[in-house]
């Protein structure tokens, strides 16, 4: 605990494409199959953080390599693809950059909550894998309580916080008479719920229809928000006739291909998957403007020269619950001899009772716990202090274990 290894390995937009992410991606299957191995291999906690703009290993391990290869044996990347797109962090910095992730403040589109979303079901991904270590709990629920902090208190996420809005901004920004395209959305997932959200939200189109490989969710999503859905094998179909098309599917290949282009209107497409999931040769196509999830995130925000006015006041809170973090991991090194103290102490304030008792009938008991409570809790109290502020910590904890005949693991 007092030196607890923890590395990050990853890819992110900042060095790599959409397509160079998404050899690197992991999905649910791949997930668990690389914590089963890193089960094996010893690894006391890990958690996997893949989204659209990035793919990191948060662990407790003594070396980065092995990560690495875990992460290029379940994706489709290489040792030499992290070589040249990969980072490394370790300690202080890969708490630092974790806090970073998790409020936002490292993402593509400064105050991306959703991120934190994300990071949380990975967590419990772990957890139920029994791979988070209370170190780990702690460090993720001290993110996401700063997460919430931040969300609460500034005003970081205001404006386009996400790719689903970016996709619907520059649409409101770029397509003329509106209200008289037709739209299509592929994909039902989390950023293709968004994306339905935005676009009912901020703008009045009225054709908008749905398609996902499952019709039934398509139809749930879509009584929500009153759109039209359509069977998949309709998709062809549908594209012809539509004038916008928006892709949010989380497939590990392209799902829209010339072989569904059939039509000679012209269209827009923007490709909101990671990888992408639109073959990139129909940009070829003169009647065709593609689009992907970098060149969106990249979209001058009117709002981000306001919400960049709120990054102090989001790394005030990140320092007051990371402080609270170090202070509990500093407290943890002493936790286990102070209390193995105290119940030594009550163990000795029991007995003693039991011989007065013999001895006074009489006596007093309650009034007599209460002054021995009192005691305990001030000669624990003063060892505790003492060893957090020791600059010879390790010495003086020996000590402390000597003098009362202390025996604990730590």
């Amino acid at each position: 605990m007092n030196n607890p290894n923890l590395r990050i390995i990853g890819v992110s937009y900042k060095k790599a494409s959409a397509t160079q992410r998404g050899r690197f991606g992991l999905d649910l299957f791949c997930s668990k199959q690389l914590l089963n191995e890193a089960k094996e291999k010893g690894i006391e906690s890990i958690v996997i953080n893949s989204t659209c703009n990035r793919v990191e290993i948060y662990a407790l391990f003594h070396n980065s390599k092995t990560l690495i290869s875990l992460l290029c044996k379940y994706s489709k990347a290489s040792k030499k693809d992290f070589k040249k797109f990969g980072y490394k962090l370790k300690n202080d910095n890969a708490i630092k950059h974790i806090f970073n992730v998790g409020t936002g403040l490292d993402s593509q589109i400064l105050g991306d909550f959703e991120i934190i979303a994300q990071m949380r079901k990975s967590f419990k991904l772990s957890k139920s894998y029994g791979l988070i270590n209370p170190y780990f709990d702690r460090l993720f629920n001290s993110v996401t309580q700063a997460s919430k902090k931040i969300k609460n208190e500034t005003k970081l996420s205001s404006g386009a916080t996400s790719v689903s809005y970016a996709a619907v901004r520059y649409i409101l920004d770029n397509v003329e008479n509106l209200k008289e395209k037709k739209i299509l959305l592929f994909g039902a997932g989390k950023i293709g719920r968004n994306t339905c959200e935005n676009l009912i939200k901020h703008t009045s189109n009225k054709q908008i229809t749905l398609i996902n490989r499952s019709e039934d969710k398509a139809k749930v999503i879509a009584g929500k928000f009153k759109l039209i859905v359509k069977n998949i094998s309709e998709i062809s179909n549908e594209i012809k006739k539509t004038d916008i098309l928006i892709v949010a599917t989380a497939a590990s290949h392209p799902t829209i291909t010339h072989k569904q282009i059939t039509g000679s209107n012209k269209l827009l497409i923007l490709d909101l998957s990671v990888p992408k999931n639109v073959d990139e040769n129909l940009k070829n196509n003169p009647k065709i403007d593609l689009l992907d999830l970098d060149y969106l995130s990249n979209i001058t925000d009117l709002n981000l020269s306001n919400r960049k006015k709120y990054i102090p006041d989001a790394q005030q809170i990140i320092n007051d619950v990371k402080n609270d973090f170090f202070d509990w991991v500093e407290t943890r090194k002493y936790a286990a001899t102070v209390n193995a103290l105290k119940n030594k102490l009550k163990k000795i304030q029991s007995n003693k009772i039991n011989i007065l008792k013999k001895k006074s009938p009489n006596l007093d008991e309650e009034n007599v716990n209460e002054m021995g409570d009192y005691l305990i809790q001030k000669i624990t109290n003063q060892v505790a202090n003492h060893l957090k502020e020791s600059k010879e910590f390790e010495h003086e904890l020996k000590s402390v274990k000597t003098i009362f005949q202390i025996n604990t693991n730590e």
